[in-house]
């Protein structure tokens, strides 16, 4: 005859298994915190399908195990030591690296000087203002005390504000002081409002192809990445009302000046269709407009349709000013703002560095900035206009020509690998932006995205033409 009692001991063991699993996946995902309550032993039994005492020897394990702790009279809570560090890489191979979001960040920031970077997201110093950075520096250095020694403001420098405030009311997007804040980056900008509006498991919106750190920050919120596919004017709003649709994300994040990777432009009608179907699906928009002062002109802007009612403008000014003195801001509802701003107390004790943002506040106030940025737009055009020639020799062409900003993102020529091309480059001290870095989707393998500052060497072309040969 059967052994109906062992039977019954292994299926009640691999439900208790099921439980522990469970709860044990929801503490790693992020879903239950340290000193969270787990759900009641009824109602976790109800919907897990198991008996109330099954949950009970469960949680019994479990807080045994010390993942999670009994109160008496109370329940059972998520221990303080429960969570493992989170990883956002596994260890992988190095040509599996060459299409992670972190390798091109990782190669540009600790490169050495004699490395060239046509890969990285940022100007080259000698494109920048230096010497009015040193004015402003030296002038901040005689300030009182209290500047150059205390901690700054929650919502940041009064003076930057309202010189942003004035920035925000010429695009036409009427603004008060309670709609805005300063952060320390605009990288701490979108990974506030990930804290703020996100919870683990929510779905979030993004480019296909996108700026690749918004998806390694978002993966450090434990959130579902879903790609849209990017037009020249915008994403592709059937292919984003289907996946509206389908995914309800919580966020759709975004850039609408020079859209990174592509350079390309949001059009009027894209933005208001596109504002529509969110709209319609409470699907919340962020706007990340880092790249706005780069454009010939001012193009279409999502927060300035929107009024900021459920679109949040984020930018800084590294890409233009500076990349060490860094500043970034939060533009969104005042309720919004309230609570980013109690949440940038809790996790940055105040606001942005004072030194930084005075600094900014200091370089936008005059008429210096508006003079840099016309002469570094005039520079970049003779730059995209130099760069895309020479890459057309090599077989290399542009997606379109971009209306400002550095950034070419290219199409190489048939059948070639953008990873394998970079780590070949990378051997010979040349960093790139394989496209697969930016697609969520892992689409792009055939595009590069280069940075036309950091291309006027010839070196670059040597090196590019040999790892195009040599992966060919």
């Amino acid at each position: 005859m059967p052994d109906t009692k062992s039977e019954d001991m292994t299926e009640s063991t691999s439900r208790i298994s099921e439980v522990m699993a469970a709860i044990s996946g929801r503490i790693a995902g992020r879903a239950l915190a340290p000193g969270d309550r787990l759900p009641s032993i009824r109602r976790f039994a109800a919907a897990m399908g198991v008996s109330p005492s099954t949950v009970v020897e469960a949680y019994d394990r479990l807080a045994a195990e010390g993942l999670i702790r009994a109160q008496r009279g109370s329940g059972f809570y998520v221990s303080q030591i429960a969570l493992p560090p989170l990883k956002l890489t596994e260890a992988e191979t190095p040509k599996a690296r060459a299409v992670d979001p972190f390798w091109v960040s990782r190669q540009s920031l600790d490169a050495d000087a004699a490395m060239l970077k046509p890969g990285c997201g940022w100007l080259p110093a000698d494109w920048m203002p230096d010497a009015a950075l040193r004015r402003a520096m030296r002038s901040l250095a005689k300030s009182d005390g209290d500047l150059l020694s205390y901690y700054g403001s929650t919502r940041g420098s009064s003076f930057l504000r309202r010189l942003l405030l004035g920035r925000l009311t010429e695009e036409g997007i009427s603004a008060a002081p309670e709609h805005l804040m300063l952060t320390s980056t605009g990288t701490q900008a979108l990974d506030l409002i990930g804290r703020f509006l996100l919870r683990p498991g929510d779905t979030v919106l993004v480019d296909d192809p996108c700026y690749f750190n918004f998806q390694a920050l978002l993966k450090a919120h434990q959130v579902t990445v879903v790609g849209v596919p990017y037009t020249p004017s915008g994403p592709d709003i059937a292919a984003f009302k289907t996946v509206l649709a389908a995914e309800r994300p919580r966020l759709y994040v975004t850039n609408s000046a020079i859209h990174n990777p592509t350079g390309a432009t949001l059009s009027p009608q894209v933005a208001h269709r596109l504002l529509n179907a969110a709209a319609g699906n409470e699907t919340i928009i962020v706007e990340d407009d880092i790249f706005a002062d780069f454009e010939p002109e001012p193009s279409t802007r999502l927060a300035a349709l929107d009024g900021l009612d459920r679109v949040i403008r984020i930018g800084s000014f590294s890409k233009t000013l500076s990349a060490s003195a860094r500043c970034g801001y939060i533009a969104a509802r005042p309720d919004w703002v309230e609570g980013l701003v109690d949440l940038q107390i809790a996790t940055n004790f105040g606001g942005p560095s004072p030194i930084s943002s005075e600094i900014i506040a200091h370089m936008l106030a005059g008429g210096g900035y508006r003079k840099h940025m016309e002469e570094l737009r005039r520079k970049l055009v003779r730059a995209r206009r130099e760069v895309a020639e020479r890459l057309f020799r090599l077989g290399i062409t542009p997606w379109l020509q971009p209306r400002g900003g550095f950034n070419l993102w290219c199409r190489l020529p048939e059948g070639l690998d953008s990873g394998e091309v970079a780590q070949a480059a990378l051997a010979e001290g040349l960093v790139l932006a394989p496209g697969n870095v930016f697609s969520v989707s892992q689409s792009a393998t055939g595009f590069m995205r280069f940075n036309v500052a950091h291309m006027l060497e010839p070196r670059v072309y040597q090196v590019l033409a040999d790892a195009l040969k040599r992966t060919a």
